[in-house]
C-alpha cells in the first residue's frame, strides 16, 4: 500500500491507524507536542486508534522540539 509520509512515498503492507503508523516511523506517542494530519485535516489524539490510514493518503508527523 502507498502513503506519502512528510512528503515522501512510503510503502507499508496493509492499512493501519494512526498509533500503528506513528510507532512504524519510530515516533513514540506524547500527549503533548505530538500533531497528526491526514488529507490536511488535523486528528484530534483521541481518534488515533480509530482513523485507518489508507492507499494514496497523505500524512504529516509533526513532533514540537523544546530546546533553549
Amino acid at each position: 500500500m502507498r502513503i506519502k509520509v512528510n512528503g515522501e512515498i512510503c510503502e507499508i503492507e496493509k492499512p493501519v491507524n494512526i498509533l500503528e503508523l506513528i510507532e512504524i516511523f519510530g515516533v513514540k506517542f506524547r500527549p503533548v507536542g505530538l500533531a497528526v494530519a491526514v488529507n490536511e485535516d488535523i486528528i484530534p489524539k483521541a481518534k488515533y486508534q480509530e482513523i485507518i490510514i489508507q492507499e494514496g493518503d497523505s500524512v504529516e508527523i509533526i513532533e514540537l522540539v523544546g530546546g533553549g
